[in-house]
C-alpha cells in the first residue's frame, strides 16, 4: 500500500509540480495551518442572525474535528509522514512535526463543509471546492499520504455533520424550554 501511495505522490512531483504552483500552493495551504480560514468563516456567519446556526454548526464541527483528529487519531495512529520515507523530496513548507494520519488540514476543511451541508447552507458548495483544493495541496507538498487525505475527508465530514446535528438539538432544546 505504501509503495502505491508513494507512486501517487511521486507522480504529482514529476507531472504536476511547477515553479508557479511551488509559490502558490504553500501560501494557499497556510490559510488552514490552524483552521484560520474556517474559523474566520464561522465567526462571520455567526455575526448575522440569518446565518448564525450555520456559523455555530461550523464552530461545533471544527471543535469536534480538533478533538478527534489532533487529540485522538493522530497520537493514536502515529503514522510517519511521506517525506520521512522519501527523504529525497525537497519540501516547500516547514516539515510538520505531528503524525500524518489523518490530514488535519483536510479534516478541518471538510468539517466546515459537512457542517454547512448539514445545516442547509448553500455555502457548502463553494466551501467544497476550497476544501478539495486544500486536500490536494497537502499531496502536492508531500506532507500527507493519499489515505491521510481520504481519512481527513471522512472524519472531517462526519465531525461537521455531527456538529450541525448537535447545534440543531441544542436549538430545539432551548426552544422547548422557552415554551414551558
Amino acid at each position: 500500500m505504501q509503495q502505491m501511495e508513494l507512486a501517487v505522490l511521486d507522480w504529482i512531483q514529476a507531472c504536476v509540480r511547477t515553479p508557479f504552483l511551488d509559490r502558490v500552493v504553500p501560501a494557499f495551504t497556510q490559510l488552514s495551518n490552524h483552521g484560520e480560514i474556517w474559523i474566520a468563516m464561522a465567526v462571520l456567519l455567526m455575526l448575522w442572525k440569518k446565518t448564525r446556526k450555520a456559523g455555530l454548526s461550523v464552530s461545533c464541527g471544527l471543535l469536534l474535528d480538533l478533538l478527534t483528529v489532533n487529540m485522538l487519531l493522530k497520537p493514536l495512529v502515529g503514522r510517519v509522514r511521506p517525506f520521512a520515507v522519501n527523504t529525497a523530496v525537497q519540501l516547500l513548507v516547514e516539515a510538520p512535526h505531528d503524525a500524518s494520519f489523518p490530514s488535519g488540514h483536510t479534516g478541518v476543511s471538510f468539517a466546515a463543509v459537512g457542517a454547512l451541508y448539514a445545516s442547509g447552507s448553500p455555502l457548502w458548495k463553494p466551501a467544497s471546492v476550497l476544501a478539495a483544493l486544500m486536500a490536494l495541496s497537502r499531496l502536492y507538498l508531500y506532507v500527507h499520504w493519499p489515505s491521510d487525505i481520504i481519512g481527513g475527508v471522512i472524519v472531517g465530514w462526519l465531525c461537521g455533520w455531527l456538529g450541525a446535528k448537535l447545534v440543531k438539538l441544542a436549538a430545539e432544546a432551548i426552544a422547548k424550554r422557552k415554551t414551558n
